[in-house]
């Protein structure tokens, strides 16, 4: 929004200047009109890009295709102990906290055999999450391709989990304030809680 705000300013100063440019034309003038057109351009081109990050579904629009259904956090909170609740994140996350009753399947390391070994039935609710629901769609669609047809993406992860104030467990399955915030760019969209990073 923003951006559009300044776009604005700047083409409304860019007809200013060409009406001015068209009554006296010198060179400062058309270095000035040149100079506001570039940037014009520039912010056309770069701005969207650059506040594509002003909201979590501008966020998620950015990285995901939306390949699999989204399913909010309010509405696992209502059925979560009815589902297949499985963390897409690193180890080191997994341990500083989870969602209650989920099972651990990694993102970098996944192998489809920790869910297979399981014996799930293929239409079995399955919700799966990570920090914000990036990484998730990706085993979220591996599943799919698995044959699992009742696949879900937590919406927004275990951030927007822990930003409503839902409890997370920790290695000893007691309940904790601390998140792993995955990186300080992907940290700010975790708004409760106790940020932690490591390595």
């Amino acid at each position: 929004m923003v951006y559009k705000i300044i776009l604005i300013i700047v083409i409304i100063f860019q007809n200013i200047l060409k009406s001015h440019f068209q009554q006296k034309m010198n060179k400062k003038n058309i270095l000035a009109h040149n100079v506001a057109y570039i940037i014009g351009v520039l912010m056309i081109l770069f701005l969207p890009k650059m506040s594509a990050q002003n909201s979590l579904e501008e966020l998620l629009d950015q990285y995901n295709n939306e390949s699999v259904p989204y399913i909010s956090v309010e509405a696992l909170k209502d059925i979560q102990d009815q589902v297949l609740l499985l963390d897409a994140r690193e180890k080191k996350e997994y341990e500083v906290s989870h969602i209650k009753h989920a099972k651990f399947v990694g993102y970098t390391h996944f192998k489809m055999n920790t869910v297979t070994v399981q014996d799930i039935p293929k239409d079995t609710k399955i919700v799966v999450y990570c920090s914000l629901g990036v990484r998730s769609e990706d085993i979220s669609e591996k599943l799919k391709k698995a044959g699992y047809t009742n696949v879900y993406n937590l919406y927004g992860g275990i951030f927007e989990w822990k930003n409503k104030n839902f409890p997370v467990m920790n290695s000893n399955e007691e309940t904790t304030e601390e998140v792993h915030a995955f990186s300080e760019e992907w940290g700010k969209w975790l708004t409760k809680g106790e940020k932690i990073y490591s390595n």
